[in-house]
C-alpha cells in the first residue's frame, strides 16, 4: 500500500480547506507603521455603530482622518454625499482608492495625501475618525477652532484620553484637556472598543466618543488663547488650592507683572516703578500649600504636544521629605521688588479671596462657571494671559 503524500515544509497549500499558516500575518501586503499609529478597525459591527452614531444626511460631506485600508469610508459611502479621506501613508491612500476603484462610490470619494494637522481642509458636514493616538489632541482642537466647526465628529481615542475628554469635577481624570474641550463642545461617550478589534492589536483599549461643538450663540465668546492660558497656571497642579497656583508661584507672578506692563503700555496708563519700601517687601513671603498628598491625576499627560502642562513628578525618597520638615530660615531676594509687582500681587489677591472667593478652592472640583468668573475677574483688574 502506498504512502499518503505529504505536504513539504514551506510549500504552498494543496487544498483549498487546508488551514492558513500561523505565520500569516507575517506575510501582509502593508508592514504597518509605528510612526503613523496605524491600527485597522476590522470589526465591521463597530465600524457600522460608529457610522450609524454620526447620525448622517444624504447630503453629508464626512471627513475622515486615517483612512488606513478604506473599511470605515466604504461604510461612510453607503450614507453620505461625498467623503474627504485624509491619510498621511500613500500605501494607505492606494488601497482605500483601490476599494472603490471601477463603481459610482468612486466619484464620491477625494482622497487628500498629507498630515491633517497641517492641512487647510476643505468644507464638511461632519467628521468620522479611528484617529492615531499621536494627533488625538491636536485634531481635537483643530475641529473646534474651525471658523465653521461641523455639525458632529464620532471620533475613535485611546480609551484614558476619551475618558479624560467627558471627565467632570470631582473626577480623578478631570483636567485642562476636559476644561477646554467641554467649553467648546458637547461631549458624550459612545462606546468601549478592546484592543483586540484591531489588527495590529494597540497595547490599550479604545472608546468612541461624539463631540459637537457649539454653533452659534452657543460659541463662546471669548479668546482660546487667554482662556487656555489662565487654564495652564491653574492645573499646574491640580489638587493644590488656587492661592497656592497663584500666588506661591514666582514665576507665574512674574508672568502676571508682565503681561500687566503690557497691558498698561497699550492702554497708555502709567506704571509705579520705585522700589518698594522695606516694610512692604518684608511681608512678600511667598505662600505654600497645605500638605497635599500626590496623586496620579496632580500632573496632565502629554497628548499630542498641545495639552502638555509644566508639572514634575513627585519622586523624592521618603526619608529626604522628612528631612525637609525642619524649618530653614529663608534668605531674601537680592531682587528689590517694585510698586507695580506689590500692586499685581494684590489684584490676584483680591481676584481669588474678594472677588470670585475661590482662594481656597482646588481646580480638580472647580467648573467652567468658575473658571469663566475667575476669567473676567483677572480681566477686570487689567491682568490678562495672551
Amino acid at each position: 500500500m502506498g504512502k499518503a503524500k505529504t505536504s513539504k515544509r514551506g510549500g504552498a497549500s494543496s487544498t483549498p480547506y487546508d488551514r492558513p499558516a500561523k505565520n500569516a500575518a507575517a506575510n501582509n501586503v502593508f508592514k504597518f507603521s509605528k510612526d503613523f499609529g496605524q491600527h485597522i478597525l476590522k470589526n465591521p459591527g463597530i465600524a457600522e455603530t460608529i457610522v450609524a452614531k454620526a447620525y448622517l444626511k444624504p447630503t453629508d460631506t464626512v471627513l475622515e482622518v486615517g483612512p488606513g485600508t478604506g473599511n470605515l469610508t466604504v461604510k461612510i459611502l453607503e450614507q453620505a454625499k461625498k467623503v474627504i479621506a485624509v491619510e498621511m501613508d500613500p500605501r494607505m491612500a492606494a488601497e482605500t482608492t483601490k476599494r472603490v476603484q471601477g463603481k459610482p462610490e468612486q466619484k464620491r470619494l477625494e482622497v487628500l495625501l498629507g498630515d491633517v494637522i497641517k492641512t487647510t481642509l476643505p468644507p464638511f458636514d461632519v467628521c468620522i475618525s479611528n484617529t492615531p493616538y499621536q494627533i488625538s489632541s491636536p485634531l481635537v482642537f483643530k475641529l473646534l477652532s474651525l471658523p465653521n466647526p461641523p455639525r458632529t465628529c464620532v471620533l475613535m481615542f485611546q480609551r484614558e484620553f476619551a475618558l479624560r475628554l467627558t471627565a467632570r469635577p470631582n473626577d480623578p481624570l478631570y483636567c485642562r484637556l476636559s476644561v477646554n474641550a467641554q467649553f467648546w463642545a458637547r461631549i458624550t461617550h459612545v462606546l468601549k472598543v478592546g484592543r483586540n478589534n484591531f489588527r495590529p492589536p494597540p497595547q490599550v483599549d479604545s472608546s468612541v466618543v461624539r463631540i459637537e461643538p457649539k454653533l452659534g450663540s452657543e460659541r463662546p465668546n471669548i479668546s482660546f488663547e487667554e482662556w487656555d492660558g489662565m487654564l495652564r497656571v491653574c492645573f499646574n497642579r491640580r489638587n493644590k488650592t488656587l492661592r497656592a497656583s497663584w500666588l506661591g508661584n514666582k514665576e507665574v507672578l512674574a508672568m502676571l507683572e508682565r503681561n500687566y506692563r503690557l497691558w498698561c503700555a497699550t492702554n497708555d496708563i502709567p506704571v509705579d516703578d520705585t522700589v518698594a519700601d522695606e516694610e512692604d517687601d518684608d511681608n512678600e513671603e511667598m505662600e505654600v500649600d497645605e500638605n497635599v498628598p500626590p496623586s496620579a491625576g496632580d500632573e496632565e499627560e502629554e497628548w499630542g504636544g498641545i495639552m502638555d502642562v509644566d508639572g514634575q513628578d513627585d519622586d523624592m525618597p521618603s526619608f529626604f521629605k522628612e528631612s525637609m520638615k525642619t524649618e530653614i530660615p529663608k534668605t531674601k531676594s537680592k531682587r528689590k521688588k517694585t510698586r507695580v509687582a506689590l500692586l499685581v500681587k494684590e489684584k490676584v489677591r483680591k481676584v481669588l479671596e474678594d472677588v470670585t472667593e475661590l482662594a481656597d478652592r482646588r481646580s480638580g472640583k472647580c467648573d467652567e462657571n468658575d473658571f469663566l468668573r475667575l476669567l473676567a475677574a483677572f480681566n477686570a483688574e487689567g491682568i490678562h494671559f495672551s
